[in-house]
């Protein structure tokens, strides 16, 4: 059975108050990682709710295995944010809060009334983090942007895709997530800032900017001297591919010398060790391509098991390969806990990961699942000094939203 949730934040940003004004994927995993580190995230949703409600499996509309992934440890407001009553809302909140994490673009935000010079005359001390498609300097400012996007004007779908001689888009939120550990990096370190300043400021994390400094890192390549030396590209990670072993695949990944030595000694090859010249490592990476196809071809003639068994034994880099239908039941991930289940107020039992980050005095944690649109509507603007009655008048008028 699963445990109750705690009642109180135990991670290293406790006491942080974050407001999250942020949709779909990106912000909201930025502004969960917070909560599980302990922050007090307030979440507002329109009165229609974050569009990713509804993306992945569900037991009830609204509340879908993407959202449920991505928002827990949040308190949800819904409030339509164009309406007087809703400005005033954000009025309130903002001097309250450390933290301004948002998504929405710039110029929607200036529309609303809550740029970051409006929001920091409010609070001078306020961190003003927002996520945009294209940094606010560039041609492209307006544009709107998603992963797929992002995926294709950075490089990273043509690399992937390389093999097959057309872009392909990795079948992950790559950008988005990415993006946003970005994003929680410039959160943190602006806050840092504030820390020894008293100063708040703008932090602001643009996708395609940051995917294409991601990718560089090693397939800049040639293109990282000038005048140009070779081709863009990473030449050894274009060999990467699963081994086909007796009974299926194996993840081989001898790295060192002394590893690409003990392959071909336990593989009964020692001849090539000099003929692929693998104890250098500058001719070893010239060589790769004949490399890698010898290994291939020595992978075949054992089981996975016996691959991984030697692999261990020489400590070579080496792994199965896990689906996703079975990740649940990765014996590593099993014994360390990595999936936890709650039971959620509206959605039953449910699985989700646990935050990855280990503190070792203030644990993350986890102690409130992914709220239904407006649960804490009523209860957010009553500390706001919203009377009974106003917040009545505004759920009647339906500029305010309750679960």
């Amino acid at each position: 059975m699963p445990e109750p949730l705690p009642s109180d934040a135990t991670g290293p940003l406790k006491g942080l108050r974050v407001l999250d004004l942020t949709a779909v994927v990106l912000g909201p995993f930025c502004t969960q990682m917070l909560g599980d580190w302990g922050a007090e995230i307030i979440k507002i949703e329109s009165t229609t709710g974050d569009i990713v409600r509804n993306s992945g499996v569900y037991r009830n509309r609204g509340m879908a295995s993407v959202f449920l992934g991505i928002n827990r440890n949040k308190r949800g407001v819904a409030i339509d944010l164009k309406s007087s009553e809703g400005a005033e809302v954000l009025r309130r909140l903002v001097p309250t809060v450390d933290v301004l994490v948002t998504n929405i673009r710039p110029a929607g935000m200036a529309r609303l009334g809550f740029g970051p010079e409006q929001c920091h005359a409010l609070n001078p001390r306020l961190v003003f983090a927002v996520a945009t498609g294209f940094g606010q300097d560039g041609p492209y400012r307006a544009r709107p942007a998603f992963d797929e996007i992002i995926q294709a004007s950075s490089g990273f779908a043509d690399i992937v895709g390389e093999e097959q001689g057309r872009p392909v888009f990795v079948p992950s939120l790559i950008a988005d997530k990415v993006t946003g550990m970005q994003l929680l990096s410039g959160v943190l370190a602006a806050l840092y800032h504030r820390e020894r300043t008293g100063e708040g400021q703008l932090v602001e994390v643009p996708m395609l900017e940051t995917l294409t400094a991601f990718l560089s890192v090693e397939h800049l390549g040639g293109l990282g001297f000038e005048p140009r030396q070779g081709e863009a590209g990473y030449k050894r990670l274009r060999h990467r591919k699963p081994a086909p072993t007796k009974d299926g695949h194996i993840t081989l990944l001898p790295y060192s010398s002394a590893n690409w030595v003990a392959f071909f000694t336990m593989a009964g090859r020692a001849d090539l060790i000099e003929t692929l010249s693998v104890k250098d490592p500058v001719r070893r990476n010239a060589n790769i391509d004949a490399v890698y196809a010898a290994m291939a071809e020595i992978a075949q003639g054992k089981t996975t098991a016996e691959w991984l068994a030697l692999c261990e034994e020489h400590d070579i880099p080496a792994t199965g390969f896990t689906r996703v239908e079975e990740v649940t039941e990765h014996p590593h991930l099993k014994a360390v806990g990595m999936f936890e289940m709650h039971d959620h107020p509206s959605e039953g039992r449910i699985r989700m990961a646990k935050p990855p980050t280990k503190f070792s005095r203030t644990p993350a944690n986890i102690r409130r699942l992914a709220p239904r649109l407006g649960e804490h509507t009523a209860e957010v603007l009553g500390e706001l000094g919203f009377t009974p009655d106003e917040i009545a008048d505004m759920r009647t008028r339906k500029v305010i939203r309750q679960a």
